[in-house]
């Protein structure tokens, strides 16, 4: 169970992070949502309303590759996958919108991932 002060820092967190990030076609925000089994990536263009590429642990593409992956390892797959994605669509920067969590374990994992595979943050 999550503490109230925890909640209200998360909240914070979010707007203060959010309210700084604004996703376009050309440059769309990529926004992490991790809960405590699987992680889920949008590449979200907010001038359109409209969601270019997602992935998560629950994607088609990765059911097989996930099995006996430690979460960290598979959010790095995941950050890969929604790499793919977006360079299919010649889609090569982001904005990367890491919400409510802090920048360490498996959102860190999936932000490095994706630069590796060729995203520009």
């Amino acid at each position: 169970m999550v503490s109230k002060k925890v909640i209200r820092n998360r909240i914070k967190r979010k707007k203060r992070v959010r309210g700084k990030m604004f996703g376009t076609q050309e440059k769309p925000r990529l926004s992490v949502f991790r809960s405590s089994k699987h992680i889920y990536v949008q590449a979200i263009a907010d001038d359109l309303g409209k969601t270019l590429a997602e992935a998560s642990t629950l994607s088609k593409e990765l059911k097989g590759k996930l099995e006996g992956l430690k979460k960290t390892d598979a959010a790095r797959e995941v950050g890969k996958l929604v790499t793919e994605k977006l360079l299919s669509d010649n889609v090569k920067k982001v904005v990367f919108d890491r919400g409510m969590f802090l920048y360490h374990g498996r959102v860190k994992a999936l932000a490095e991932a994706a630069k590796e595979a060729g995203l520009k943050f």
